[in-house]
């Protein structure tokens, strides 16, 4: 812990506190959780971001897809909506927020709706589209009115909650051991290859409890995707220069990915859901414009380019190179199967005929 972490522990102390006492209201059900009839499946995490919960969204989406009908589940962070809500084809980040945008623009086919309030969002996804056979939770460990049939933690694999602290002192929104809560922990952003004593080293910091399953992701990166017709004429693989700009909680792991297809890399961080606005836009077109170099180009994240793709702020992009990296989530070999085979059969065994 750090300095700053340090001056803060007083107020992590009592946020602690605070959090405990409503998880035990939970755990002794002074507080009522309420589970459904259908197979509901949670993906969240401790901490306040940057575990990679959508792309692990995505890949349950894709498992369940060709034999399930799947709803997804959001609070929608961000959006200037409230209440419950049904992403359509013509909403927008500000209306729905970046990940159920990203959702329904990949994935028409299946239900994207919105509720900060999980229970009545699954009981208006069930009421609007009966069809539904599977619920997917996103970002939803802490919404404990709502009692996930399976719960998926996530955690970021160079910060582990075992190496975190509470809010305001480090990122976690409550204690270490609500990882209790968990059926599965997938260690995300993992290197490519990794070894048994590692994983053996983390589980242990970790402190696994019996019953839990550990599996092991990492991050792969797809080819760079225009977002207008002047990045449609780029044909080249290697840059000189890459202006990346990101609204996101950790950008690093793309900053270095793109550093294997550039010399240099400069970075605009803007803070996670950032919604741009045209200034924005303007200092990026300078930045980029200032950059000493023929073979440059500008790119940013799925996520970042569902807030700006289709919004006037594309104009400023009008005769830019602009690009965004997609992203998928892939499991290590020993671990696709079984955590494919998991979720298969939770969903087989718990699914309703309603």
């Amino acid at each position: 812990m750090n300095i700053t972490g340090l001056l803060l522990l007083p107020l992590a102390v009592l946020y602690g506190l605070i959090v405990y006492v409503r998880n035990k209201m939970f755990d002794f059900k002074i507080l009522k959780s309420k589970s459904f009839a259908i197979p509901v499946i949670s993906v969240g995490n401790l901490s306040v971001g940057g575990t990679g919960k959508t792309p692990h969204i995505e890949y349950l989406i894709n498992l369940l897809r060709k034999d399930f009908n799947i709803s997804t589940l959001s609070r929608g962070y961000g959006r200037k909506t409230k209440g419950f809500l049904l992403v359509d084809e013509v909403a927008t980040s500000e209306t729905a927020g970046d990940e159920p945008l990203q959702y329904r623009k990949k994935f028409p086919e299946i239900c994207v709706a919105l509720d900060e309030k999980r229970k009545r969002g699954i009981a208006k996804i069930l009421e609007k589209n009966p069809e539904t056979k599977v619920v997917l939770l996103d970002d939803a460990f802490q919404h404990r009115y709502v009692k996930a049939g399976l719960s998926i933690l996530l955690t970021d694999y160079y910060k582990p909650f075992s190496h975190d602290y509470i809010l305001p002192s480090g990122t976690l929104r409550e204690s270490r051991s609500g990882m209790k809560r968990a059926d599965i922990i997938v260690v995300t952003k993992c290197p490519r290859v990794i070894s048994p004593i590692t994983c053996k080293s983390m589980e242990e910091d970790m402190k696994i409890q019996h019953g839990q399953h550990v599996y092991y992701s990492y991050i792969d990166y797809g080819n760079l995707i225009p977002m207008n017709a002047f990045a449609e004429k780029i044909a080249a693989e290697k840059f000189s220069t890459i202006l990346m700009f990101a609204g996101i909680a950790n950008p690093y792991p793309l900053e270095d990915q793109l550093k294997s297809i550039a010399d240099t890399v400069e970075t605009i961080k803007f803070r996670d859901h950032y919604q741009y606005q045209p200034k924005d836009m303007l200092k990026i077109k300078e930045m980029f414009e200032s950059i000493f170099s023929k073979n440059k180009i500008i790119v940013t994240t799925e996520k970042d380019a569902m807030r700006i793709n289709g919004t006037p702020l594309m104009n400023f992009f009008v005769n830019l190179p602009l690009f965004y990296l997609p992203i998928e989530v892939k499991f290590h070999k020993k671990d696709k199967d079984k955590f494919e085979k998991q979720i298969i059969n939770y969903v087989r065994k718990n699914k309703t005929n309603h």
